[in-house]
């Protein structure tokens, strides 16, 4: 059975930190491109970083939080991580992690993974609530 688990979330005053994990099962995060997505609700969901399977390894990040956070995956326990510092309230929202077949493709479509689920591109966790209070 295909699984992603987010998990780590939780509240933290602005300038803070927190480390979101995604644990995966029934396949393996190395066949693809692995994102991090969040969404306020009634607001668009934003692609926050998607880091590439290719050799490469390049990552992406949104402008919205290069230099504060930082993707990465651990192949042997099969899990990404997010790690993000100097928190801001504008952080606030729920985090929902992806494994991809078109990086990018979950924000299409209203809420975060729907039409990329939809058309069976990838898989998605539940989510993480990310709360940063001032």
């Amino acid at each position: 059975e295909v699984d992603l688990v987010e998990s780590g979330g939780g509240s933290v005053q602005a300038g803070g930190s927190l480390r979101l994990s995604c644990s995966a099962s029934g396949f393996t995060i190395d066949d693809f491109d692995m994102g991090w997505y969040r969404q306020v609700p009634g607001n668009e969901c934003e692609l926050v970083t998607s880091m590439d399977n290719d050799r490469d390894g390049s990552t992406f990040y949104a402008d919205s939080v290069k230099g504060r956070f930082t993707a990465s995956r651990d192949v042997a326990k099969n899990t990404v991580y997010l790690q993000m510092n100097s928190l801001k309230v504008e952080d606030t929202a729920v985090y929902y992690c992806a494994a991809e077949e078109v990086p990018g493709s979950g924000v299409r479509g209203g809420p975060c993974g729907e039409w990329a689920t939809r058309e069976s591109l990838g898989y998605w966790g539940q989510g993480t609530q990310v709360t940063v209070s001032s």
